[in-house]
Parts: C-alpha cells; structure tokens; sequence
C-alpha cells in the first residue's frame, strides 16, 4: 500500500501543481537577523581564558553595572560568547515571538543549563528588529542546530520579541511581482496563461524565465486576488534532476531519468549501454530485470539503451557490490560525458 501511495504522489507532480508551490510574491519574505551576546549559569563548561573576546565582553558588561574589573582577573568558567541568529517572518508585528538558535563562538565544552543574556538582533541595515533573551534548550529537534549531539548549539523557543516592523504594503498596490522559485519559460508561461484564462481579461504578463508581473482587478483588493492566484493549479514542468548528498552518500533521481549509450571503466567495473534490443547475456551473468544483465564474472553491467534509468543503473550497482562513493563518482562521469542529460545537484 505505501508504494502505490508514493507512486501516485510521484506522479501528480508531473502533471500539476499550485502558484504557491512553484512561486514567491516580490518582497514578501523572511529576513535574517544576528547578534552577539552572552550565555551564563553554565556549570564550568563555558569558554576559558584563552577566549579573551568572552573575557573583554564580561568585563563590559560588568562595567555597565558600575563594576570596574579587567579582563585579566575574570577566570569564571559559567560563561560563554555566543551568535545569536533568527528569522523575521513577513508581516510580523511589534510583539510578535522568535524562535532563537544560539551557537558558541569560543571553546565552551556545552551550553546546556545556561541563560541568554538579553540581546539585540539586528538587520543587515543595521537597524536593532528584535531583542532574545532566555532559558536555552539543548534537546530539542524542531529548530535546525538543536540537538544534544551538538551541546554548544542551542535554542530558545518564543525568546525573541519583534521590536521593530519591517513595512510591506501590498493592500494598496495596483501590481505585485511573482518570482518563479526555479527558472523556466514554459512554467512562467503556464502562469500567464492560466491567470488570464482564470480572470478572462490579461492580468498577467510574463517578463523572463523567472518573473511574471500581476495587475489587480477591478472588483478586487490586492489581499483577495493573491489569495486566489496562489491557490490555482497550473501545468508544471519538472526539470529532470539527480540530488547527491557526497557526504551521506545518498542518491535521489527520478524513476525515468534515462541514460544514453556509453561505455565506460570505473575501477574492476566495467559499464555498456549500447543500441541493441536484446542484452548480451555472458556465462554467469545475472538478469537485473529485463533491460540489464550482470556479468558476475567479469564486473561487467550490460544494459539496453532507451529504456536504461538512472534508477536501474544504480540499484544494478549496489548490487555488484559498489560503494556509494563509486557510484556517485560513475554518475559524475555519466554527466561530464553527456550520458545524462539530467541536471546533478550537489549537496
């Protein structure tokens, strides 16, 4: 039951999808924010000396309370110098909550148990959005960074307050911009056409690969009509693509990403794909299914060409018994050959 699930979903993709999924409005979104500050009450497992930025950051804010103390003579070890990061959401409010990722600067050993001082967070204006302050927590998973295996990582949830507003008027705009989220003129056109459609009049021109501009209508407030176009399906082309992760060694790839002719030799593996209908089927070889074979004695993977995936090949090599590292390196070689006309996405 779960593979028919999958399969499906696998499938409406290709054929269809929402603008909200494939395109961003101009000017709404999120925006970093960062600062600097001190984590306390940590049980000997903050910076030491050799920190000397967390000592001068001690020594001024001691000094800000009227407690004059060098640098030198603080030797506590309760303390760390951290980078405080969040993200301003659109349209967020004075009073609005962020969550907060604390991360270590100095040699602090753990955050855990320790409190964020109260910090500002600042734009790349330089303007102060946000202030953080709070408990950290260490084991939590829902905010990347935090988790126990990484102790000098932590989070505060709801520690942030918006102090300051980052001011979007889209009510009263007559036209807005959406900006496709990967570039593609038949998706961009696809956009066009099933707005104009959809309204019956052109409030949609496509600019470029990326950019379709919109114009309101009449009857409506510019809220009400993005809140129809980004609920539209439209036609939506799927570029072909292989994600490799090098350093877990995962491969995704679509089920039909197909392979042209080629013959090449990675270590004791030999591979060919040739235009044959039938597959040479060696002594000793063995059928993967009934477009590759397996010669178990000579490391050979004999394929038919036209109906050879990405998917086939590499589950044909798994089962020959290469690593993942080789099979990534044989795909990378595939591509640079022009065997694969699939777009390869590092990650």
């Amino acid at each position: 039951m779960r593979t028919i699930i999958l399969f499906l979903l696998a499938l409406s993709t290709l054929f269809g999808a929402k603008i909200n999924d494939v395109a961003n409005i101009v000017g709404v979104r999120d925006n970093h924010l960062i600062g600097y500050s001190l984590v306390v009450g940590l049980e000997k497992t903050g910076d030491g000396t050799t920190s000397k930025f967390t000592l001068q950051s001690i020594a001024n804010m001691l000094k800000a309370m009227n407690i004059d103390m060098k640098p030198i003579d603080i030797k506590s070890k309760n303390v760390a110098a951290v980078v405080v990061t969040a993200e301003l959401a659109p349209f967020a409010r004075q009073g609005d909550k962020l969550n907060i990722t604390v991360s270590s600067i100095g040699d602090a050993k753990s955050l855990e148990g320790g409190t964020l001082l109260m910090t500002p967070l600042k734009g790349v204006d330089g303007k102060i959005y946000a202030l953080a302050q709070g408990a950290l927590s260490i084991g939590g998973r829902n905010v990347k960074g935090a988790d126990k295996s990484h102790p000098t990582t932590g989070v505060i949830y709801d520690g942030g307050l918006v102090e300051r507003e980052i001011p979007i008027d889209l009510y009263n705009q007559e036209y807005v911009t959406l900006s496709l989220k990967e570039a593609n003129f038949k998706n961009s056109v696809s956009i066009q056409k099933s707005l104009n459609n959809f309204y019956s009049t052109e409030v949609a021109v496509a600019m470029d690969s990326r950019t379709v501009k919109l114009k309101k209508p009449q009857n409506k407030t510019m809220i009400e009509f993005l809140a129809e176009v980004q609920g539209l399906n439209i036609e939506h082309e799927v570029q072909d693509r292989i994600v490799i992760n090098e350093r877990t060694g995962t491969i995704i790839s679509g089920i039909d990403i197909s392979i042209k002719p080629i013959i090449m030799t990675h270590g004791d593996i030999t591979i060919k794909i040739t235009e044959q209908d039938d597959v040479s089927k060696p002594a000793g070889s063995m059928v993967v299914d009934k477009n590759m074979v397996i010669g178990l004695n000579e490391n050979e993977l004999y394929a038919k060409t036209g109906t050879t995936t990405v998917a086939n090949l590499v589950r044909s090599l798994q089962k020959l018994g290469a690593k993942p590292k080789d099979i990534i390196s044989i795909l990378e070689a595939m591509k640079s050959a022009g065997s694969i006309s699939a777009e390869l996405k590092l990650i």
